[in-house]
């Protein structure tokens, strides 16, 4: 069974930085696309980033473009998410989320495995 784990949820100032992580067990994580996604209060989750099974192609939404970033380690089964320059409107539940597909960048809808979400609040 595929499990997805995020951390590093918190309470930052506006113009902070964190950076929060997910780790994949129960797939071959070295072979699977990732990706960033979040949901504020009585909003549709927006799409965040993605980044490809090597590591060498990312994708970014437009609101975070040039602020976050994508990265991965295929040997700690890791994907990270660094967030700098944060604004009180990325306040929301992050997910990680695994796409078991091969082509990049993928749509939402072709990710099969979502972590629970943590938590992230800028305040103003």
């Amino acid at each position: 069974q595929v499990q997805v784990l995020e951390s590093g949820g918190g309470l930052v100032q506006a113009g902070g930085s964190l950076r929060l992580s997910c780790t994949v067990s129960g797939r071959t994580f070295s072979r699977t696309n990732m990706g960033w996604f979040r949901q504020a209060p009585e909003k549709e989750r927006e799409f965040v980033a993605t980044i490809n099974w090597s590591g060498m192609r990312t994708f970014y939404g437009d609101s975070v473009k040039g602020r976050f970033t994508i990265s991965r380690d295929n040997e700690k089964n890791m994907v990270y998410l660094q967030m700098n320059s944060l604004k009180p409107e990325d306040t929301a539940v992050y997910y990680c989320a695994a796409d078991s597909g091969v082509a990049f960048p993928p749509s939402s809808e072709e990710f099969d495995y979502w972590g629970q979400g943590t938590h992230v609040t800028v305040s103003s």
